[in-house]
């Protein structure tokens, strides 16, 4: 049986995120999509495999996915026969035999985030799908402050949405670094892994910093697992990529 890996750029603007959900046929989701494609070209039920869950409205320009086939169909033809069936939102940049034993989230070594914000003096028509826009000029210096204590390994429960999750909260955030431009600003997050909406949380927080809205100390708090009484902001899905998955 052959391991297929494919490589996948999409808008995630209509989508309800990556991950196919239980109740089947209740939502539209970007596995789903490349999974009704596939099944159709190999004439076998697919099982897709994605490197990582990106949540409604979040982009990718690299997701990653594999799965098993019998087909032998050539790689050049399967690449063809995905962008040709796909909507003209989901892109196959690459299709790759690989290994047996290749599993495209559990080799992931890290993966990385990239948050585009706007600041200009009216927001863009054209790039409102792809970019948050802040109404307040953000403060880039105690931003990056901020984001040299977020740096390095620690645990980020404080960042959790679901406060029962179960799974460990400890998480090492290997980059984190922000580009200031006059009238823009980008956020590039690597983790060594990410729970639903932890990127946009992360990015949430640096926001309220940048906005004067949560101190540097405050910011320390939260890493230390301090009591804080304060609402932590969720970014808003639109200005978030998935920029690359590292193995």
């Amino acid at each position: 049986m052959r391991n297929i890996k494919l490589l996948i750029e999409y808008d995630g603007s209509r989508y309800a995120g990556w991950q196919k959900q239980k109740v089947k046929g209740k939502s539209d989701t970007i596995m789903e999509r490349i999974e009704n494609v596939l099944e159709k070209m190999e004439g076998e039920k697919i099982e897709l495999i994605g490197a990582l869950r990106t949540e409604a409205g979040v982009h990718a320009y690299q997701q990653v996915a594999n799965f098993k086939t019998n087909s032998k169909m050539k790689l050049y033809e399967m690449k063809h026969y995905l962008n040709r069936f796909l909507p003209m939102d989901i892109a196959v940049i690459e299709v790759e035999e690989v290994e047996e034993r290749f599993h495209s989230s559990f080799h992931a070594k890290s993966f990385q985030f990239e948050y585009k914000i706007s600041m200009e003096d009216v927001p863009s028509v054209f790039q409102r799908k792809y970019q948050y826009y802040s109404f307040k000029k953000l403060d880039g210096l105690k931003m990056r402050d901020a984001a040299k204590i977020l740096l390095g390994k620690h645990d980020f429960k404080a960042f959790a949405n679901n406060k029962r999750m179960k799974k460990s909260t400890e998480r090492w955030i290997r980059e984190l670094d922000i580009y200031v431009g006059v009238d823009e600003m980008s956020i590039t997050i690597q983790a060594d892994d990410f729970w639903p909406f932890f990127a946009r949380t992360i990015v949430g927080v640096l926001l309220q910093v940048g906005r004067g809205e949560l101190a540097l100390e405050q910011v320390k708090d939260l890493v230390e697992g301090k009591p804080l009484d304060v609402e932590l902001e969720i970014a808003e899905a639109k200005g978030l990529f998935l920029q690359e998955v590292i193995y």
